[in-house]
């Protein structure tokens, strides 16, 4: 189990009072509204459109506010409640204002073991914030918000952090510390593998499915396949392994009688 911390927190800042329609109006402009609709287009049903309408909705604010919940809602015709749930379910939806960069640092079983929980306790006296903190002003040149993660799906490089979801593998107290360190100063160190470092908003808008804002380009031709996460299914394919064929008809187990 990973060590609870000082600066962890489970307060959450929702934004603006959900009466606030001058302000939903300003920020959900005719032009989010179109990307709005062209995300509903990818899908033959409406509401597979929330997620990425959601990361949308985080790209305009930094996070998702209860006038962003209200949007969708409108634009696929769901209750506030239906957006609700999965806003508040996913921990990809920021409930207060993100930074311009987001440091996730895994403190699941292994990368805790391997040293995770060392690096966010330091990360989190660098930076004077705990869970969903933010050092400096949100959004702002420099701003870092802090996250534990439970798991990052990176135990073969254990531990791990994220910045704006690219990876950081194998990674010491010092050299989180000098990337965090960096990224104040306006630095960006190149992730272990994916695709170069861009603003949160930059990286929502992505996740949105719209690549035309900076690093975009890159985003579209970067791999986070590490050669090593790899290598198996490469050595299947050099020698020939496949996996059997499943037989056209299967006999299924009896179901047993109810009691």
């Amino acid at each position: 189990m990973t060590e609870q911390f000082d600066y962890t927190t489970t307060e959450h800042v929702v934004g603006p009072e959900a009466g606030d329609q001058g302000a939903e109006e300003t920020v959900f402009d005719e032009r989010v509204r179109t990307e709005a609709r062209l995300i509903v287009e990818r899908y033959p049903e409406s509401r597979s459109a929330l997620l990425p309408m959601l990361h949308l909705v985080q790209s305009v604010q930094g996070h998702v506010t209860p006038e962003g919940m209200n949007f969708c809602a409108e634009q696929l015709a769901l209750s506030t409640a239906e957006v609700n749930a999965v806003a508040t379910f996913y921990t990809m939806y920021k409930r207060r204002p993100c930074g311009q960069f987001l440091v996730s640092v895994c403190t699941n079983t292994l990368c805790a073991a391997m040293g995770g929980d060392e690096i966010y306790r330091a990360l989190s006296e660098e930076l004077g914030a705990g869970h969903e903190e933010t050092a400096g002003t949100p959004g702002a040149e420099g701003s870092v918000t802090l996250e534990h993660a439970e798991c990052l799906a990176a135990c073969d490089f254990a531990p791990v952090l994220q910045v704006n979801y690219e990876y950081f593998d194998n990674q010491t107290v010092d050299e989180a510390l000098e990337t965090v360190r960096a990224l104040r100063r306006g630095e960006r160190r190149s992730p272990t593998r994916g695709a170069p470092l861009t603003d949160f908003r930059d990286t929502e808008r992505q996740l949105a499915g719209f690549f035309d804002g900076p690093g975009a380009e890159e985003a579209t031709t970067a791999s986070a396949a590490a050669p090593e996460t790899v290598r198996g299914a490469e050595q299947a394919r050099e020698r020939g392994w496949t996996a059997p064929p499943m037989p056209d008809e299967v006999e299924l187990p009896p179901i047993p009688d109810k009691k």
